[in-house]
């Protein structure tokens, strides 16, 4: 049984939670829900059938140990939106040209979140909604319930973002206005939002930020402890409420939530746990680059070059993205699963990563710097060796290399942007950068063990916050008073 809170019974409260259809987006925002839900809220989540299906295990456990949750389904409009029946979610779209039709998706789901919503008992007292399902604005203002935005990036990129929308640097390298650390990028590492582009994309992602900057509350997946300055300074400057409510993937406690968050397919987990438990403590580099991972053929061979050269044990997460014909080619032709077995554990499709980050005989993590990744990495108390492809990971890059100080850089110079890929054959990082970085952290020598000693500090630190006590417990309380108090007024 979950520990409730005894205090009051809250369950006339009614929490929704809307994620966006895509991995990174979806599994933590159910585990947020599964963190309220245990604080005795009435909790559900909205999504589409097929979305549902990754985590209904996970929710059926929670239901069991007494946790008022449940998950309420819209159908997704595939014949409207040009997208194949079966494809649901971002991550399972057969082509990039179809992102165009997602987010016709997205504007789609207007109606029938509306009229489910409208006929809900009880009724919503406030919805937390992905902030790239804009239409929930409309639909909060009309039925008067409080809406709150989750972003899904930390509140350094909330910061960055709104300190180079207010002031745009001439220069092609420059310091990033107004933050407590001094922090250089290149106009080539900024999210897609910076560009200057009229696709229909960028157009939908305009009126994200748009509808994003009217929101007034704001919940975040990081913990006060990692990035305090940031909380204060993003709040100082947007007057917004933002509430600090990770690590949530702590939330998977024991090794069946772990194994099952977000599973597509089973890998035989007790094969990899068997493999990982053959290796000493802090010895095996993980590697996985995401799930939408935007790295060419020939920069992932670069990488597998890389590893092999280090001779270290390490496990590598192939996902079935783009490209993958042309890899799995390489794989078998060049003979670098043959060169490599025994040592070298390859995953083909969906892995277990918090399961297998949280095994005593990971050492390091080669990351591709999505913000949920690079907390599960912080929260693992492992480096970070990190390889920024899009999106705002060239961010999440600076609070690894310079905030906390718990990783090396790999050395990307650009974000690969969506739709790029196919141009853009080049490699970024040679193989040489790889092996090196990776025993920057690896092995002997005082500076690898200080930064093996902060990484385990912030691990600690984020165990933790979500703990009875601790900081994003007590943010997860002040909010539900938050909507108590309007619920009441």
């Amino acid at each position: 049984m979950h520990a409730m809170d005894s205090s009051k019974s809250l369950c006339h409260l009614h929490f929704v939670f809307i994620p966006l259809m895509a991995p990174g987006h979806l599994l933590p925002m159910v585990d947020m829900a599964k963190l309220f839900a245990r604080r005795n809220v009435t909790v559900s989540i909205v999504t589409t059938p097929l979305n549902s299906i990754q985590f209904r295990d996970t929710i059926d456990r929670e239901i069991q140990s007494g946790s008022p949750i449940q998950i309420l389904h819209v159908p997704f409009p595939n014949a409207e939106s040009g997208i194949p029946e079966g494809c649901e979610s971002a991550d399972t779209l057969p082509s990039v040209d179809l992102f165009e039709n997602f987010f016709v998706a997205l504007r789609l789901l207007h109606q029938p979140l509306e009229e489910l919503l409208e006929n809900l008992t009880p009724m919503p007292s406030c919805i937390i909604a992905d902030k790239h399902v804009m239409c929930v604005a409309d639909i909060a203002k009309k039925l008067n319930v409080p809406r709150i935005t989750f972003d899904g990036t930390s509140c350094f990129t909330h910061l960055c973002n709104r300190n180079l929308h207010e002031a745009f640097p001439d220069e092609d390298k420059f310091l990033v206005p107004g933050l407590p650390h001094r922090v250089e990028l290149r106009k080539c590492q900024l999210p897609p939002e910076f560009l200057k582009t009229n696709t229909k994309i960028d157009t939908y992602r305009k009126e994200v930020r748009v509808v994003a900057e009217k929101t007034h509350m704001v919940v975040v997946n990081s913990f006060e402890e990692l990035e305090a300055e940031y909380v204060k300074e993003y709040q100082r400057v947007t007057g917004r409420k933002v509430w600090c409510v990770g690590p949530v993937s702590l939330s998977n406690k024991d090794e069946l939530d772990k194994a099952q968050r977000g599973m597509r397919n089973s890998n035989d987990l007790s094969q990899i746990l068997k493999w990982l438990d053959s290796w000493p403590p802090s010895s095996v580099i993980y590697v996985c680059l995401g799930s939408l991972n935007r790295a060419t053929p020939k920069q992932l061979i670069e990488i597998g070059l890389g590893l092999e050269a280090t001779k270290r044990p390490f496990i590598w997460v192939l996902r079935g993205a783009y490209g993958r014909e042309e890899l799995e080619e390489w794989l078998l032709e060049e003979g670098f699963e043959e060169r490599v077995k025994g040592r070298g554990l390859l995953i083909k499709g969906w892995a277990p990563q918090v399961l297998i980050l949280s095994h005593s005989a990971i050492g390091a993590f080669l990351t591709h710097c999505g913000w949920n990744s690079t907390l599960e990495g912080i929260c693992a108390g492992v480096p970070l060796i990190t390889f920024p492809l899009f999106a705002e990971q060239f961010y999440n890059e600076r609070v690894v290399v310079q905030v906390v100080e718990t990783g090396v850089s790999l050395g990307a110079e650009a974000v690969v942007h969506l739709g790029e890929e196919e141009g853009k054959s080049y490699v970024q990082v040679k193989r040489e950068s790889v092996r090196d970085s990776i025993e920057k952290v690896m092995g002997e020598g005082e500076e690898k063990e200080k930064m093996r000693e902060r990484a385990r500090r912030y691990a600690e630190m984020g165990r933790k916050a979500i703990e009875e006590g601790g900081s994003s417990y007590h943010n997860i309380s002040l909010l539900i008073e938050d909507i108590i108090m309007h619920v009441q007024g």
